[in-house]
């Protein structure tokens, strides 16, 4: 009962962090998101470091992220000019000179991690600060993206520990099932009309492959971060939230999905 109940508040402070931060202001968002992002970069390299002839410098990287997520916002909430890429930009061609001074046994696996955490982790991160600014200021979009990520993971829970007999993809993920996976479906598809009723100038089959989208690509960024805690043998990508594992642990399923949404929601507003 004691784990139940700190995992119950955890959970439920965690959310209203999420929900709190992008509804009370863009500048909310931004504060507490380019913490969360830098501290998920961290927490991926500290996870990949574990391997032999890794050691990628946890500073650098965490800064890296955080460059790019405030450039991001920067840039797509009108305060600066795309020309602010260029520090980032700038940045990471400093940190590849600055790996030729580390003498490190393999260098090249430390830029390629770094490089792997920025794209994997920083930039879909970053490219929140984009379905925010979509054609204009969009907070309920955005917080649309959370709130379907979690109906899916609800609605993939109930009905895999009540029904689930056919495992989804067995060999990373023993517990997740087809059952499972084809209620999340359901919960997303019931969400999606929700959302159509809150804004509906994008139209009702556009939320339900809106939603479909973070199905589908929210599941197989589940699936990558379980392979990566499976090649490096670890439970859980880390301890933050209690009862809950690690930052990666509660966003895998953003990771791919926000990039994909983005790039949708872009050609369903015309700003590509």
């Amino acid at each position: 009962m004691t784990n139940f109940v700190k995992r119950t508040l955890s959970g439920a402070l965690f959310i209203t962090l999420i929900i709190g931060s992008i509804l009370l202001s863009h500048y909310t968002f931004a504060a507490v998101f380019v913490v969360i992002c830098a501290m998920s970069v961290q927490e991926f390299h500290k996870l990949t470091n574990n391997k032999e002839d890794i050691d990628v410098n946890n500073w650098l990287a965490m800064a890296g992220s955080i460059f790019l997520f405030l450039s991001s916002f920067l840039y797509a909430s009108g305060i600066l000019s795309y020309l602010v890429f260029a520090v980032y930009g700038l940045y990471i061609v400093l940190v590849f000179v600055f790996e030729l001074y580390r003498q490190k046994s393999n260098p090249l696996h430390n830029l390629a991690y770094f490089i792997l955490g920025q794209i994997f982790i920083a930039l879909p991160f970053s490219l929140l600060n984009f379905i925010l600014y979509i054609d204009t200021y969009q907070p309920l979009i955005l917080l649309s993206v959370f709130i379907t990520i979690w109906v899916n993971d609800t609605g993939a829970y109930l009905v895999g520990v009540t029904f689930g007999k056919h495992r989804l993809f067995e060999r990373i993920s023993p517990k997740k099932s087809w059952e499972g996976f084809v209620g999340g479906a359901l919960a997303v598809l019931f969400s999606g009309y929700l959302f159509s009723l809150f804004i509906p100038e994008i139209g009702l089959l556009n939320w339900l492959i809106f939603s479909e989208i973070i199905l589908v690509f929210g599941t197989f960024g589940d699936l990558i971060e379980s392979l990566m805690k499976r090649t490096i043998q670890v439970k859980d990508s880390g301890n933050i939230i209690p009862g809950h594992g690690g930052l990666l642990d509660r966003f895998d399923s953003m990771l791919l999905a926000t990039p994909v949404v983005f790039i949708y929601l872009s050609f369903l507003f015309h700003t590509l």
